[in-house]
Parts: structure tokens; C-alpha cells; sequence
């Protein structure tokens, strides 16, 4: 069955990111290293609260400030913090193609505040999808199912009509459960064959 709506993971599908970046650049403002600063957005609980709704940008940025003795403004930091994203400009065409081919298509991210507005400022694909759905908004991350039910209530597709890409295989796997149609993305080479199997886009010119 071809699927009739397309849905996206955004980090290392559509936008690659480094949170190394973040760290050097947060490090020159702080009392830390750049490496002890990624350690702490890497594993820490802050990020996984800020991103699952349960804290807010300015609590999450007094937080980090006072865990690296950070010394600057939230302005300041939420740049530093955000400024780690460069699009994967082959999975942005393919996108591209199948809303030319009128296909509908959706973002589904476990993501922040911070880095979906510097996001949607810089990037202007970003603005081209038919809806959004964040972590931090729903309150859950990828691959709790609440957060895939909320994607049904957004698109109003059965489950065979919703294809889902995502590069974490647990992710994919819940999808798989609901009855989706998935692609594990590893690549835009296989992601573009699987696209074309599905008939969803046709071969190039």
C-alpha cells in the first residue's frame, strides 16, 4: 500500500547537529571545559526535562548556568545552545520532491524550544510541512506511544496510510507497532530507494 502522508524525525534525518559545537562556545562563557559542558547536555536529566516539557527555557538555562558557572544572558545562551544544526541537503530534496508531488508530510521530533526556533528562523524548509510534533510540547519523547498518538490526532491517517522515517531503530519499532509503514533511515540513498519502492517518488530524469 502507498502511503498517503509522510512523516519525518528531524535530528540526523533532515538536520544534522553536533552538541560539541554548543560546548565550546558555552565553555568560553563558563567555568568549565568544552568537554565537561557536552557531558553535561549529553548526560545529564536537564536536556531530557527541558525536552519533555518539564521545565522551561529559563529554567533549563539557570540550570546549566549554575551546573558550568556560565556568564552571559539567556539570549546568549540559547544562541550558543542552538547555533549546532546544518541541513542534510540530499533528505531536504527528497522532501522537497514529494511536496511537489503533493504529498503531505509532517515533522515528529524529540526536541526543544530553543533549537526549533533557530530552526524555523535559518533554515527555510522548515517551513514547508503540513504540521508539527514536539516532545517538549506533548509532554513524552520518541518511543513513548503517547507521543505517536498525537501524531494520528494531527494528521487523521490510519495507520497503513502514515509512513514514518526515523534514524533510531527503537523509534521506528513503536511506529512498526501501531501499524505504521516505517523506513529505519541510515542513509538518503536508502531512504530515496525505499521512497521509490513505496511509489512515492519516481525515478530521476
Amino acid at each position: 500500500m502507498t502511503p498517503s502522508i509522510v512523516v519525518f524525525d528531524l535530528g540526523k534525518v533532515l538536520v544534522d547537529f553536533d552538541y560539541s559545537i554548543a560546548g565550546r562556545k558555552i565553555s568560553e562563557r563558563s567555568g568549565k571545559s568544552p568537554a565537561e559542558v557536552q557531558h553535561l547536555l549529553d548526560h545529564s536529566p536537564l536536556l531530557y526535562r527541558y525536552e519533555t516539557g518539564l521545565m522551561t527555557r529559563q529554567e533549563f538555562f539557570e540550570k546549566v548556568s549554575q551546573a558550568t558557572d556560565f556568564h552571559g544572558t539567556i539570549e546568549e545562551f540559547s544562541g550558543f545552545f542552538a547555533d549546532i544544526f546544518t541541513p542534510i541537503g540530499p533528505m531536504v530534496e527528497i522532501h522537497a520532491r514529494l511536496r511537489a508531488r503533493r504529498v503531505p508530510t509532517f515533522i515528529f521530533s524529540n526536541t526543544n524550544g530553543i533549537a526549533i526556533g533557530h530552526i524555523r528562523r535559518n533554515f527555510p524548509f522548515f517551513g514547508d510541512f503540513d504540521g508539527y510534533v514536539y516532545s517538549y510540547q506533548q509532554g513524552a519523547m520518541k518511543p513513548d506511544p503517547k507521543v505517536y498518538e498525537a501524531v494520528e490526532r494531527m494528521t487523521g491517517a490510519q495507520s497503513k496510510e502514515i509512513l514514518f522515517l526515523d534514524d533510531r531503530k527503537e523509534n521506528v519499532a513503536t511506529g512498526f507497532d501501531r501499524g505504521w509503514q516505517v523506513i529505519h533511515h541510515q542513509s538518503w540513498e536508502e531512504t530515496l530507494a525505499a521512497l521509490r519502492r513505496l511509489n512515492l517518488l519516481g525515478e530521476d530524469r
